[in-house]
């Protein structure tokens, strides 16, 4: 299924959810210096990338303490084309 596209999510956003996902084994458990080390972006993106996606539902701490991070069902459900784009929406306040 094609997967929505809103605003503020950028390609480095699949990147990051897809290797959390880790398809065809168990989700991964990651730090941004992992997620860094196996896709191709700056620790620096990264960082506000997982930030903007756990903004967004589609990622969550596992261990905020530690700084890991998972992908969330909402993350799951994006990467599989089960989201509109109007879900994706980040709420202002």
């Amino acid at each position: 299924m094609r997967r929505p596209r809103v605003d503020w999510m950028t390609r480095a956003d699949d990147a990051i959810l897809e290797f959390l996902l880790n398809e065809g084994n168990r989700p991964l458990i990651a730090n941004p210096s992992t997620v860094e080390a196996n896709i191709d972006y700056k620790i620096s993106h990264v960082r506000r990338r997982l930030r903007a996606l756990q903004d967004g539902g589609l990622v969550e701490y596992y261990d905020a303490d530690r700084g890991l991070y998972r992908i969330s069902k909402r993350g799951r459900a994006y990467l599989e084309g089960e989201l509109d784009a109007e879900e994706l929406e980040l709420n202002e306040e």
